[in-house]
């Protein structure tokens, strides 16, 4: 299978290692950036240079490709497939931004070709694991899901270390939210809905953020009374971002914002990331509850030394492409995560990652 990998910062340049050392994917990946390119080239990656922002261009590049991986941030992905739609390929992103979402859906419109963004960890991995747990129920009552990429030492006053797109970050930040509450579909504020709950031991604090959910209020609308997604961070995180976006009105100021975390706020490889769901409903006349966790910590994996959200990230990914490819998904129009079976996502190379297994080979056997 021919891919076009669009955008070779860390998640990017990591899907690309991770589907060359199959040897069932040609990669060709497509960035800007000279420095980035150069790292391509010393993992044995083609490369081309690109402008991504140019759609024309983009859309010559990709022609005679199978499929074309999205990994720029989220405020060019609209643009990206349209250019995946303009050349004829399958397009697949790791997009959090509902309104991107919903104009690729509208992108997706009877084309002949699948368009499936939100292919991370949340959205994403999240998605297809609480609707699982939700499809063991005949009546759903509350679906709780809650993901931190979190550092696995935390030593400033934030308890947090940049660890993915600070872009994608600070809009999750700062988009409303979507929920049920009563079996209504609405909107809830970013920030709020503040609870605190511990795992393992250790203490960790939840509250509203954007995207996360992917297309799952639209998949279980009418049939759960409650559901909501919250990111996981260490106590006190979430009152310090306040003042930041609110008091100080940098939710208005983003790239003023984005250059202070950015020259504040160092990046680790040290992380885990922390996926809590849980489930209650009828089941059999009683009222049950069904939890999944798992925890992901950064490991070595085909050779190469992965951050915890490297891996659950570029994992979810593959996992997904893995299974397109294998041909147990839709093979055209628009593709919800909730469309991908949990267990033959587990089941697969890929998906293993999320069993804690470090994999030193991805070849097929």
């Amino acid at each position: 299978m021919k891919v076009a990998i669009v955008g070779a910062g860390l998640i990017g340049r990591t899907i690309a290692h991770l589907l060359q050392e199959t040897g069932d994917y040609e990669v060709v990946a497509f960035e800007r950036d000279a420095h980035a390119l150069e790292l391509l080239t010393s993992l044995g990656i083609a490369a081309r240079r690109i402008d991504s922002a140019d759609a024309a261009s983009l859309r010559a590049a990709v022609q005679g490709f199978d499929a074309l991986i999205n990994a720029l941030p989220y405020y060019l992905a609209v643009n990206v497939a349209s250019a995946a739609k303009g050349a004829g390929v399958h397009y697949f992103d790791l997009t959090e931004d509902v309104r991107a979402t919903q104009a690729i859906r509208a992108i997706a419109d009877e084309s002949t070709h699948a368009f499936m963004p939100q292919c991370g960890l949340a959205p994403g991995f999240i998605g297809i694991a609480a609707h699982e747990l939700a499809r063991r129920f005949t009546e759903i009552r509350d679906v709780k899901m809650r993901v931190g990429a979190l550092p696995e030492f935390p030593t400033n006053a934030l308890k947090y270390n940049l660890t993915w797109s600070v872009d994608g970050l600070i809009n999750e930040y700062c988009q409303p939210c979507e929920a049920i509450r009563e079996g209504r579909t609405q909107w809830v504020q970013p920030l709020e809905g503040l609870e605190h709950f511990s795992l393992d031991g250790t203490e960790y604090e939840a509250f509203n953020t954007s995207g996360g959910l992917g297309t799952l209020c639209e998949t279980l609308a009418g049939r759960v009374e409650s559901l909501d997604y919250k990111s996981v961070r260490y106590p006190g995180h979430r009152n310090l971002m306040q003042f930041l976006l609110e008091d100080l009105r940098l939710a208005g100021e983003r790239d003023t914002l984005k250059n202070i975390l950015r020259r504040s706020i160092p990046t680790t490889a040290q992380d885990v990331v922390l996926v809590f769901i849980t489930v209650s409903g009828m089941r059999e006349g009683q009222l049950v509850q069904e939890v999944f966790t798992r925890k992901i910590f950064a490991s070595t994996v085909c050779g190469m030394p992965m951050s915890a959200i490297q891996i659950t990230t570029a994992g979810a990914m593959c996992a997904v492409l893995d299974l397109f490819r294998e041909r147990k998904l839709p093979q055209r129009g628009f593709v919800r995560q909730e469309q991908v079976p949990l267990g033959d996502f587990l089941a697969n190379r890929f998906g293993q990652l999320y069993e804690g297994q470090r994999l030193q080979s991805m070849a097929t056997a």
